[in-house]
């Protein structure tokens, strides 16, 4: 379904010149927003000699929204852990965020330098995809999110990632993507040996100030 999508130019945003860029954060929005819906907090990190790439997601009907078209990474029936999920959409994204990553190989950056983040959705593509890649990635930043397909992540994950650094944050008041669902996927990466720097706060389903200085200490740790 998603394949027969067109994707839009992602939004880029960085502090320094072309020339200067030597580390890229994809970071892939929720259910219903675009690129530009992290644009200020993008902004509010001024990190140097980092390009930000912003997708924008495709349009399509949303199981769990009655059918209702708007941007999403792969459909969603429900959001809890026994839910069906959208494994074909999910895969298309994954593979269109590869696309992304080698843009920004050919544009120069290595890939240990390239770091996979989002937010809902986006978190889940951005775990899903830099888990299973087969070059070693920069970082995770998953945000108000949880991980897909869980009962794959054995097989499917790719030892070059490994030991990649994982950033999860989620509102402990989140009534979206509940802190137990979130829970369970922490604790499916921490019984596959991933290291996450696991961070909870009193918000509900959105980003705080304090998750942002804890972005950018992670970001600066990462790629600085």
């Amino acid at each position: 379904m998603i394949a027969t999508m067109n994707y839009k130019p992602p939004l880029e945003l960085s502090s320094n010149s072309s020339t200067q860029i030597n580390s890229s954060v994809i970071w892939l929005h929720g259910l219903g927003a675009d690129g530009y819906d992290f644009k200020p907090i993008v902004q509010k990190l001024d990190l140097p000699n980092v390009r930000f790439i912003l997708p924008h997601a495709p349009e399509m009907a949303v199981t769990r929204n009655s059918g209702y078209i708007m941007p999403a990474w792969y459909d969603l029936y429900g959001l809890t852990g026994n839910s069906q999920e959208d494994e074909n959409g999910i895969n298309t994204s994954q593979k269109y965020i590869h696309s992304l990553i080698k843009n920004e190989i050919n544009r120069g950056v290595s890939c240990e330098r390239i770091v996979l983040a989002g937010f809902s959705q986006g978190g889940a593509i951005a775990l899903h995809t830099a888990i299973r890649y087969p070059e070693k990635l920069g970082g995770i930043l998953a945000l108000s999110t949880y991980l897909p397909l869980k009962t794959k992540l054995t097989t499917e994950a790719h030892p070059a990632n490994a030991g990649i650094p994982i950033f999860m944050g989620h509102g402990i008041y989140d009534d979206v993507i509940s802190l137990d669902m979130c829970k369970l996927s922490l604790n499916t990466l921490q019984n596959n040996h991933y290291a996450v720097n696991w961070h909870e706060y009193n918000m509900a389903h959105s980003v705080c100030v304090e998750e942002i200085n804890d972005i950018h200490a992670f970001l600066k740790q990462v790629l600085l």
